[in-house]
């Protein structure tokens, strides 16, 4: 069984369930073990999660891909996860997040602006003024093609 199809079941379980909002960020399937990673403009809920996984589910019986034993588990993508589509990046405005760029730089801020160029980070740093020390904010435009990996980071 290859990640695709089981993509394509968790695809049509979204539009079977009218879920416009939800949308696939990754799937992995390693022996009889499945997991489908969601994510949503809103947020995912474990009831949406719960009502997908069960359309996969029905499908995955009745063919027996796997004759019965496998391990099915939908969630959402979670915070740890890097960024896979221009489609997450609005609802995090304003969360603090971590850029590799395909150049090698990392790139912490906090999201500012999306667009249909790339995204704005933004963050502090200290400049010398005369004798005095102020803080100043900087803004790190950063286009789509040069992100390699970008993760929200959890601030408590």
């Amino acid at each position: 069984m290859d990640d695709r199809r089981i993509r394509k079941l968790a695809e049509k379980g979204i539009e079977t369930l009218e879920y416009a909002d939800c949308f696939i960020t990754e799937v992995k399937v390693n022996g009889n073990k499945v997991e489908i990673f969601l994510d949503s403009d809103e947020g995912i809920s474990f009831l949406k999660c719960r009502k997908i996984s069960r359309e996969v589910e029905a499908v995955v019986d009745e063919k027996e891909w796997w004759g019965g034993k496998y391990t099915l588990e939908v969630s959402s993508a979670g915070i740890g996860r890097p960024l896979v589509s221009q489609r997450q990046y609005p609802k995090n405005i304003g969360r603090k997040m971590v850029v590799k760029t395909t150049q090698g730089e990392k790139v912490k801020g906090d999201l500012k602006a999306v667009d249909d160029e790339g995204i704005t980070l933004t963050y502090e740093v200290i400049e010398k003024e005369g004798k005095k020390k102020k803080k100043v904010q900087k803004d790190h435009p950063i286009a789509w093609e040069a992100i390699e990996e970008a993760k929200i980071k959890a601030s408590f």
